[in-house]
């Protein structure tokens, strides 16, 4: 199985938190067989919220080498690129021939990026947020995690 990240998800491995235990213990996305990627979005962001955060140097540590665990998902090709741009058509209901079925979604552009490398990938998008909702099955395999 492939699984990306979202960037909330990560912060859980952080502190290894009931969650994180929860995700290793019905899913192993570390485990034999599976492969787990995270977004260079993600990455910034994580990064940005340890500065914001004034995270310590034992904590900024656990991050880098856990950020070093995951494959690398860039966000240069042109169909990751292209995927963005529909997505964030789609969910703003401007998309020709391919209506929301509600009224339009605001993501914001860190999500869109992800969801664009998530639907590329063919990944199932680990978060436990409600951000991406309305892309489930339509450009997105879904895991969302209940905190």
């Amino acid at each position: 199985m492939i699984y990306l990240f979202d960037s909330n998800i990560v912060l859980h491995y952080v502190r290894q938190s009931d969650l994180m235990r929860n995700i290793e213990q019905n899913f192993d996305p570390f485990g034999v067989g599976n492969e787990s990627w995270l977004c260079v979005v993600s990455k910034g962001e994580l990064r940005s919220i340890a500065i914001q955060n004034q995270w310590g140097k034992t904590r900024r540590h656990r991050l880098e080498e856990l950020m070093g665990d995951f494959y690398p998902a860039d966000i240069f090709s042109e169909e990751t690129i292209d995927c963005y741009a529909e997505i964030d058509a789609f969910s703003q209901n401007k998309l020709p021939g391919k209506p929301l079925g509600m009224t339009s979604r605001n993501m914001g552009k860190n999500d869109l990026w992800i969801a664009a490398v998530a639907h590329i990938l063919g990944a199932k998008l680990l978060t436990s947020d409600a951000d991406f909702d309305h892309l489930e099955g339509v450009y997105l395999d879904l895991l969302k995690i209940k905190v």
